[in-house]
């Protein structure tokens, strides 16, 4: 114990079980026990905890997979395609159920076609961080292999089409057999289509469908969105006002999927989903969702219902490499396209490969470079914003729950915890709160350090907090403990790091 004046103390009591303990062997140094943390992630952000092998081995086993990567690029890097298709049905082909289609709104084109409307090329270096995502207009009028050339999102479903039919008049009388075949088929042309177009070659495939993005949203809680102007699109069922909301399930299908109305049109709805993944990406894997056990299991149901990867992604590899994704080093950028205009395949992007192609690898190697600078002060970048606890804050996972009737106050208090070192645990609500307190199950020295920081609040020991964890409950007097942490009201759409776009 320092020589720090003592805390104040209060009895026991109960309180909800905080998510399970971290590894917290010796010499583990803050970013290796990030990449512990995070086992599958991306910009679909689907992720799971690496606790155990048993808990990895049966997630991957429910998750559908699909063999379409032939050998992948031999640069060290991992260069992934999401794809996001308009489907009708589950990962594995199902359709789905009439009320499950209503709550997913308004789903375009015919039931059996798979429209990718959502295409991204994300690069991850070598050695990790600085990651960066390409996304590509479903209208870009490119070269599509054993085709005419057409806009990039026919790739899949009309070679899937075309196959479906080949393989009747073959006749294949399987329909599980044709769907798989002539799926596999779709996919694999539409990465060739990416190839051809970027100059990249694909080490691996992740798809999520409509359904796994609707229950995606839901599962962490909603995404904080902001609009420039209000919108009411009957097509996408996209109606809601200016200004900062949270938006899940149906709202957030709706956000991403208009483009009708839009100054920019398909552009416009490709910004609108690049902004959406970062907020989804900043929930997900800086706000604490990892380590709540209940949003977890949640996460791993959405993968396993919705999403297909190719078959040879080594997951827990993957995420030891894309520990800088972990970190929230990811930048969306849309490749450039040289306008609209409208020949036999309708209204397309026209799109230069050339200048496509160096423009990927120009903002590739400046990621990279970006990235090099930032390992080489990572030391430095991780040090305490504020003055240092004499305590090992990296040590413990903090987690704040708000009883004081101050919206936003948790998160704020969160933030600063994290800039003094400690690991970012979950915010949420609970009943009100006359004083605050800090608890802990064997962590009394952290325990201290955190109440005497924060105007001396009241400190309990309570076996039902896990070995490693803190839990901060603000109170009433909460508000004059907090600094620096203005009210929701006061805060702007860029302070909350949430951008207004069309």
């Amino acid at each position: 114990m320092s020589s720090r004046a003592p805390a104040r103390r209060a009895g026991p009591q109960a309180c909800a079980v905080p998510p399970a303990p971290p590894d917290r062997s010796p010499g583990r140094s803050r970013a290796h026990r990030l990449r512990l943390a995070t086992t599958l992630t991306s910009a679909l952000v689907l992720a799971l905890t690496g606790a155990t092998w048993g808990l990895y081995r049966d997630v991957t086993a429910g998750i559908t997979t699909t063999d379409v990567i032939a050998e992948g690029g031999t640069d060290g890097a991992q260069d992934i395609l999401l794809v996001g298709v308009d489907s009708r049905t589950d990962a594995k082909g199902n359709p789905l159920a009439p009320d499950v289609l209503r709550q997913l709104g308004p789903v375009g084109g015919p039931a059996d076609v798979q429209n990718s409307d959502t295409i991204i090329l994300v690069h991850v270096p070598e050695d990790g961080g600085a990651a960066v995502a390409f996304s590509i207009p479903r209208d870009a009028y490119v070269d599509i292999p054993g085709m005419y050339p057409d806009k990039i999102n026919a790739a899949y479903p009309v070679t899937q089409a075309v196959t479906a039919e080949r393989l009747v008049a073959e006749g294949v009388a399987d329909r599980a057999r044709v769907d798989a075949e002539s799926a596999k088929a779709g996919r694999a042309a539409l990465i060739g289509a990416v190839e051809g177009l970027t100059g990249v070659t694909v080490d691996h495939y992740a798809e999520v469908n409509l359904l796994g993005f609707y229950n995606l949203t839901r599962a962490v809680g909603g995404v904080d969105v902001c609009l420039k102007a209000p919108v009411a699109d009957p097509l996408s069922g996209a109606r809601f006002p200016a200004g900062p909301r949270t938006i899940s399930g149906a709202d957030a299908l709706a956000f991403v999927r208009q483009r009708h109305g839009l100054p920019g049109g398909d552009l416009s709805r490709i910004r609108r989903q690049q902004v959406f993944l970062e907020a989804v990406a900043d929930k997900v894997l800086a706000r604490g969702t990892l380590t709540d056990p209940a949003k977890l299991s949640a996460l791993v149901d959405v993968a396993q219902q919705s999403v297909v990867l190719d078959e040879g992604w080594d997951l827990l590899a993957f995420a030891q490499q894309a520990s800088g994704i972990a970190a929230g080093s990811i930048e969306f950028v849309t490749i450039p396209t040289g306008g609209v205009t409208t020949n036999q395949r309708g209204s397309v992007v026209q799109i230069d490969p050339h200048q496509v192609r160096t423009f990927v690898t120009g903002r590739t190697a400046a990621q990279e470079e970006a990235g090099k600078q930032a390992r080489e002060g990572t030391d430095d970048a991780r040090k305490p914003t504020a003055a240092p606890l004499d305590v090992e804050a990296h040590r413990y996972v903090v987690h704040v729950r708000n009883g004081s009737g101050a919206n936003g106050l948790a998160a704020g208090m969160l933030d600063q915890l994290v800039g003094l070192g400690f690991l970012r645990g979950t915010v949420d609500n609970t009943a009100a709160t006359p004083t605050s307190v800090v608890r802990h199950s064997d962590a009394d020295v952290a325990a201290d350090a955190v109440a005497v920081r924060f105007g001396d609040m009241a400190v309990e020991q309570n076996t039902t907090v896990p070995s490693g964890h803190l839990e901060v409950v603000l109170g009433a007097d909460a508000p004059g403990l907090v600094p620096a942490t203005p009210p929701p009201s006061e805060r702007s759409s860029t302070e909350t790091g949430v951008p207004c776009v069309d």
